[in-house]
């Protein structure tokens, strides 16, 4: 089940070649905290606590005082403070750590790539994506391709996936339009539920116009997406995108993007959002769904909203490395990519 000599052999070289095609390019290597004083406000996501406890005692409330952190869920709003600084093109592959996430392409401690462009866009991080994915292909595979994969909407194991640029780019429209019958943007919750009972998708009662996206991608759009070649699917709803840049031709939709391969959701990225009013309201929102979810609330970041008044426009992307290499390599499951997975490591740990 975990991972053998051969798969750390790929591991290793898959994070060479990613270092060296960043380094090309002219990013900078950066490191930022792993244990942060404040978690972030997605609203699906469940960060590990943990403490900071000095040896001196400390006056209550005073410096060097028993604090409360959390293990990020991704360097993301670290980085941005970079960017405020002055540092344009940044990257770091970092550990990140999620609590409860254990599946067969999900694990709590996972290994994440983010970099970013400023001055940047969506439009340069995906150029610049697409060929780091190539140029790791050649890099373990000696050709651009990756192998077929099985199941995810295509039956029996078909050619190699193509990986050469330019990769497919549908918006959220065309991609539901083409996969489920029907473009959500128009629609209203309640429209959104009938269209989606009418290809099978039972929403369930009372869910929002978000849920319903959500469930109708999953279930309908993402197993048809990258399954030839790798799929940008771009131009969230404003609503899916609470970091992101909202269109300036399009206000209802967000310059967000992911990448999709061979059945597996590889990166997510977008326009970064550099207005520090807008980004917290959108954060106060997120807020309030975490509360209707029953999930902790957090308090708002906020050094990481005073930087943004500081920051010129860029771009940004996660990318799971994990997930990256199973692609590469065609293992079906992320325990084989990994030396300790947590199936293995947590005799308690269960499936989703």
């Amino acid at each position: 089940m975990s991972a053998d000599l051969s798969m750390a052999r790929s591991r290793a070289a898959l994070l060479r070649a990613l270092r060296e095609g960043l380094d090309s390019r002219g990013y900078l290597e950066v490191e930022t905290p792993i244990a942060v004083p404040v978690a972030g406000q997605e609203p699906h996501l469940r960060p590990f606590e943990t403490r900071f406890t000095p040896d001196a005692p400390a006056p209550p409330g005073g410096i060097g005082s028993a604090r409360r952190l959390h293990l990020h869920t991704s360097p993301e709003y670290a980085m941005k403070r970079l960017l405020a600084r002055g540092f344009g093109r940044i990257w770091q592959i970092a550990r990140v750590f999620r609590d409860g996430e254990v599946s067969r392409s999900h694990n709590p401690e996972f290994t994440l790539l983010e970099f970013y462009a400023a001055p940047g866009s969506a439009t340069t991080i995906m150029a610049d994506l697409e060929q780091l994915v190539c140029d790791a292909a050649r890099s373990l595979r000696g050709t651009p391709t990756a192998p077929a994969r099985e199941g995810h909407g295509r039956g029996a194991k078909g050619p190699p996936l193509d990986l050469a640029p330019p990769f497919e780019r549908l918006t959220c429209s065309e991609a539901f339009q083409r996969h489920a019958g029907f473009d959500p943007l128009p629609l209203d919750a309640e429209a959104f539920a009938q269209a989606s009972r009418t290809i099978g998708v039972r929403p369930s009662a009372g869910a929002s116009w978000d849920d319903i996206f959500t469930q109708v991608l999953i279930e309908r759009v993402e197993p048809s997406l990258g399954l030839s070649r790798p799929t940008y699917l771009t131009e969230y709803p404003a609503s899916q995108a609470a970091l992101a840049r909202l269109g300036p031709s399009a206000p209802r939709v967000a310059e967000r993007f992911e990448l999709y391969a061979g059945g597996l959701e590889l990166a997510n990225g977008f326009t970064e959002l550099t207005d520090a009013s807008e980004q917290r309201l959108r954060l106060e929102a997120e807020q309030r769904a975490r509360a209707r979810s029953g999930h902790e609330v957090f308090p708002l970041d906020d050094r990481f909203l005073d930087a943004l008044g500081g920051m010129s426009a860029a771009g940004g992307v996660a990318v799971g490395i994990d997930r990256l290499l199973m692609l590469l390599t065609g293992a079906k499951d992320i325990a084989d990519v990994l030396s300790f997975p947590a199936v293995e490591e947590y005799p308690h740990a269960r499936r989703t």
